[in-house]
């Protein structure tokens, strides 16, 4: 996976020839799995370049899961009949940034990384006050300044809103938000791919001109002026959520940066399974994971393409195999096959589907949505999302349970997993919709290997198909799947809201 620029034309026979070295199932592996792997091997090749939004490579990849659904006996349901849903976007692209303080340079991706938006500065010189957490009570007089601050998640100190809110109240024209290396459960990673802003096309115009930059603790020094020693000590007291002091930095901050805006398409691909029975047509099962990745990024350790294997590439992967078991086999209800794209930029692909749906909206009944799942330690408990809201948590603790499996609440809601993939556009829309996260108990191997990979394989070039497997705990999740699937699209009642939920839409 390293530096493959040569493949930007590559083929998919070139790709077949590069995968033959990669890691592969044991023998033992049971038949599923590996003609599962099989197909995320050819989903993540580097011949699909990242499957990154608006590129050559998403839509090679597309078009291998197209020809899938297609092989696999399900009807085509994108858009004219076809298989694809165009998604149009329009995207911002950093190609130049200079940010220093002083004489001291910051070195972009990493020490500092940003969202790009039309309505940002590219030029601005302005002076700089370190405030803590940046409570309204202690900012002072920050007018037309921009203001550094910890970016702590801890109850009892200011979040992100509440921290912009108070600076923008107080005059501050942007914040430079210190990324917290003491947040353990989703420690900061670094450099960051690249800085780009995809958005829907004809979505509403930017104009907030407030700065916002994400900086890495360890260039705290570089923005102060002041020793190691000191920035260290900041740092770990601004994790601990210990008092701060507030001053001001004698040399302004100066940032030239340039942009490329550009317009981009990358489709949907859709697929019906038709269910078989006429009284439940119109309650359609959505099977949903998104099929972009990042594409090339900055290196590291010497590669540059982000495979996306497991984010999300083996979950599309798993559509396609549940597809081919069936052979064009319905279940009662009809069963969409749905790979997002733009999940990366956005949830992009799945706000646009549900905003345009190729089935009637009144007839989506539910989604179950594959992201975010790790199989690299074994499945003994999972994490299932919107587990007390709707029916579909009664569903996956039932088949779970039949399968030696425990499940739980999302034990770390300060992540905000819900909203991070393609279901939440589903329930925004008031649709019964979940999704699943390997589980680990504290303390444990598991829990030690999960917190590696989001350090070190999450959204980075590592997250590719040379990476270790639990093969067993990756049939396991499979079999679950394949099991939920078949509860949900041939039981008696479709997916409904429970009682009382937050989530269930308002009457």
């Amino acid at each position: 996976m390293r530096f493959p620029s040569l493949l930007c034309a590559a083929s998919l026979t070139a790709a077949s020839l590069a995968t033959a070295a990669l890691a592969s199932p044991p023998e033992t592996a049971d038949a599923d799995t590996k003609a599962w792997w099989s197909i995320t091997e050819e989903l993540s090749s580097d011949a699909m370049e990242g499957r990154d939004t608006g590129s050559a490579g998403y839509d090679r990849a597309a078009d291998v899961v197209a020809r899938a659904f297609a092989a696999a006996g399900l009807k085509p349901a994108g858009n004219d009949g076809g298989w694809f849903q165009p998604v149009a976007m329009d995207e911002i692209a950093i190609t130049r940034a200079a940010l220093r303080v002083g004489g001291r340079p910051l070195t972009f991706l990493h020490d500092y990384r940003f969202t790009p938006t039309a309505a940002m500065p590219l030029q601005f010189t302005a002076p700089l006050a370190y405030r803590g957490y940046c409570d309204a009570s202690v900012l002072g007089t920050v007018a037309g300044k921009i203001v550094i601050c910890h970016a702590t998640r801890r109850a009892g100190l200011p979040g992100d809103a509440d921290r912009e809110a108070a600076v923008k109240a107080a005059g501050g024209i942007g914040i430079l938000s210190i990324a917290d290396p003491g947040f353990t459960v989703e420690p900061p990673r670094w450099p960051a791919a690249y800085a780009r802003q995809v958005k829907l096309a004809g979505a509403p115009a930017d104009t907030d001109r407030f700065v916002r930059i994400v900086v890495n603790a360890d260039a705290l020094g570089t923005l102060t002026g002041k020793s190691g020693a000191e920035a260290a000590d900041l740092i770990a007291r601004g994790s601990r959520g210990e008092p701060l002091p507030a001053f001001d930095i004698a040399d302004p901050l100066d940032a030239r940066f340039e942009t490329k805006a550009r317009w981009i398409s990358s489709s949907n691909v859709l697929g019906l399974l038709p269910g078989t029975d006429p009284a439940r047509a119109g309650e359609a099962i959505v099977l949903s994971a998104h099929l972009d990745g990042y594409g090339y990024g900055e290196p590291i350790d010497g590669d540059n393409l982000y495979n996306g294997t497991l984010d999300d590439a083996a979950y599309v992967a798993l559509l396609i195999r549940l597809a081919q078991q069936r052979q064009g086999k319905g279940y009662a209800r009809p069963v969409l096959f749905a790979a997002f794209a733009g999940e990366e930029k956005g949830l992009l692909g799945g706000e646009y589907f549900v905003a345009h749906p190729t089935l009637p909206k009144a007839a989506l009944a539910g989604n179950i949505n594959l992201d975010q799942l790790r199989p690299i330690f074994p499945l003994d408990l999972l994490t299932v999302h919107a587990l007390d809201d709707n029916s579909l948590g009664a569903d996956a603790r039932d088949v779970a349970a039949g399968l030696g499996v425990a499940v739980q609440r999302d034990p770390e809601p300060e992540r905000n997993m819900l909203k991070r993939s393609e279901h939440w556009a589903f329930i925004k829309a008031g649709i019964p919709a979940t999704g699943f996260v390997f589980g680990y108990r504290p303390g444990t191997k598991s829990e030690e290997i999960y917190r590696h990979w989001y350090k070190t394989g999450y959204h980075t070039p590592q997250d590719d198909p040379d990476q270790p497997i639990d093969w067993q705990a990756a049939g396991d999740f499979n079999r679950f799947f394949y099991a939920l699937v078949d509860r949900v699209a041939n039981k008696d009642s479709a997916p409904g809201w429970n009682a009382g939920s937050p989530l269930a839409p308002k009457p």
